[in-house]
């Protein structure tokens, strides 16, 4: 794949998108441009009730979070500094409301995070997901 620099963030990455001679990477471009979804007549599954009280709650959880820790704590290359992601270190399972678990980060970060997670784990970033078993 042929890299070009980007026009936003100079950096050398794949071409997502042209405009007017302008060249961006996919991460520049959506900052640059709102996502503009389509409506597709596709039906999702419907959340259950108990799923929907744990999201309302977690949404709630969420904004106290990101609020009480405003800045990112992976600090990796290209780090924004400011946080508005919550990463859940330990997954969405289990320990999906538990705020031990997660780690207030920026949306650079998160990505870096989930792309790398053998790293991610080594620097901290992401616990194991299964559960410790007790050998007796």
């Amino acid at each position: 794949m042929k890299l070009k620099q980007c026009a936003a963030c100079g950096e050398m990455r794949p071409i997502w998108k042209n405009d007017a001679g302008h060249r961006y990477c996919k991460d520049c471009w959506f900052r640059k441009e709102p996502v503009k979804f389509q409506s597709k007549s596709r039906v999702l599954n419907p959340k259950s009730p108990k799923r929907d009280v744990l999201d309302k709650l977690y949404s709630k959880m969420r904004v106290e979070f990101l609020t009480k820790y405003p800045f990112c704590k992976a600090h990796l290359v290209g780090c924004t500094g400011t946080s508005t992601d919550v990463h859940h270190k330990a997954g969405r399972g289990k320990k999906y409301l538990q705020q031990d678990t997660w780690l207030a980060v920026c949306r650079t970060c998160h990505d870096w995070i989930e792309k790398h997670p053998v790293k991610a784990k080594e620097l901290g970033f992401s616990e194991s997901r299964l559960e410790e078993q007790d050998s007796d």
